[in-house]
């Protein structure tokens, strides 16, 4: 594998500088607990990925019926040669602790101080005391939303999930349109003498992208609207010239809404601290019966309908007549394929870790995990994430030269 300068794809490392390290070959306990939060199905890593790491050298502990969200049995971790045990404190204790949601406090409650702990870091799933937990006992966390090259043009994870819930989102709609739902009773492609479905996807990113040519596939009418013109050229050159894109034209998206039967929130968000929203009042101009959504719920929403939505309110709603589809993390409902993706992505990444011999070492050597680091040995190293918490971060830089 050749050198290539801070590409997330390779891991190369040159042999003179692990053996400087002097870690080389450094074998690993690795933890995959059972996801305790309701409707989360996925899992970090498969059966398959854990007899990679095991024949790596890694010692791989999965709680007992972790896998059950992805139709795995325990037997089938067993056979690929992970320990397993009923007890989450053996699996928390562990060197790093994969997991698909950020952990609970009673779960930080069990782990070693300064391990590492790897997941996802949506509001408001993140806790401000399990924040405070993870800073007390030294932990460094790593957000997989953060994980990126430097120009954030390719993010891993993001990626991988936004590519699955583009499509999941075509099969979700055509689903709430039929009349086993209560709803309009179409199909979303047309037959001879009868009219397709419109679909209008706001954002031509990597989900909008998936959800265009889903839609297209079934044969719907489909519409995608984004702020940036370099991805609606994008992508042209992805799906070709015969669909329609389009920036946020007032009239243009106005007459689109009008008439679709499915609006698609999927707007990629370049600045986390501003995004754009679709006004209220435009949804209040859809067609009865028509089906929004927001696979951008979690990071905010991509509609002033659903904006700021918290885990007590309903996931699913109607509002001007329109129904809102705003469950988040709609990679569940394909649970077994987004867990395969992690894993495809988070074995290189933790058998690099194994090759280097910590977190820390790991954070010298590949910038682009660095930049998914928001704890650094309990010190605030992302700013998104501890302006949550009305706390300071620091350059991540300060504290590797200091420890």
């Amino acid at each position: 594998m050749r050198n290539t300068s801070d590409n997330t794809s390779q891991f190369y490392v040159p042999q003179e500088l692990l053996q400087e390290l002097g870690k080389l070959g450094t074998h690993l306990s690795i933890g995959i607990p059972k996801e305790r939060a309701a409707g989360e199905r996925r899992l970090a890593l498969t059966p398959e990925a854990v007899e990679m790491l095991v024949n790596y050298g890694h010692q791989v502990r999965v709680e007992s019926e972790a896998g059950l969200g992805i139709n795995y049995a325990d037997s089938h971790f067993a056979e690929a040669g992970a320990e397993m045990t009923a007890s989450p404190e053996r699996v928390y204790q562990s060197d790093v602790i994969v997991k698909i949601l950020p952990p609970l406090p009673e779960e930080i409650a069990w782990m070693n101080p300064r391990a590492t702990v790897c997941s996802f870091t949506p509001r408001p799933w993140l806790k401000p005391e399990a924040y405070q937990l993870l800073m007390a006992k030294r932990i460094t966390a790593f957000a997989y939303e953060f994980w990126s090259d430097r120009e954030r043009h390719f993010q891993p994870i993001m990626s991988a999930m936004a590519e699955i819930e583009g499509y999941a989102a075509l099969t979700i709609a055509a689903d709430l349109l039929s009349n086993h739902h209560g709803g309009k009773g179409i199909l979303l492609g047309g037959i001879a003498g009868v009219s397709p479905a419109e679909v209008v996807i706001i954002g031509a990113g990597t989900a909008g992208t998936s959800a265009a040519r889903a839609a297209m596939a079934l044969g719907a009418s489909v519409k995608v609207f984004d702020d940036d013109i370099a991805r609606l050229r994008q992508l042209h050159r992805t799906l070709g010239v015969s669909v329609f894109a389009s920036n946020f034209h007032p009239n243009v998206l106005r007459n689109a809404f009008q008439s679709a039967d499915v609006v698609i929130g999927a707007l990629h968000k370049d600045n986390l601290d501003h995004h754009f929203v679709i006004a209220e009042e435009l949804i209040a101009t859809m067609k009865k019966g028509s089906l929004i959504i927001d696979l951008r719920v979690t990071q905010g929403g991509c509609f002033e309908t659903t904006c700021c939505l918290s885990p007590a309110d309903p996931e699913i709603f109607e509002q001007h007549g329109v129904l809102h589809f705003c469950r988040p993390f709609i990679s569940n409902y394909v649970a077994r394929t987004a867990s395969m993706a992690f894993s495809n992505l988070m074995v290189p990444l933790l058998t690099h870790l194994g090759d280097v011999g910590s977190a820390q070492n790991l954070i010298k050597t590949y910038p682009s995990f660095k930049r998914g680091i928001y704890l650094y040995q309990g010190k605030p190293v992302n700013e998104y994430i501890s302006n949550r918490f009305n706390l300071r971060s620091n350059n991540i830089d300060l504290y590797l030269t200091a420890f």
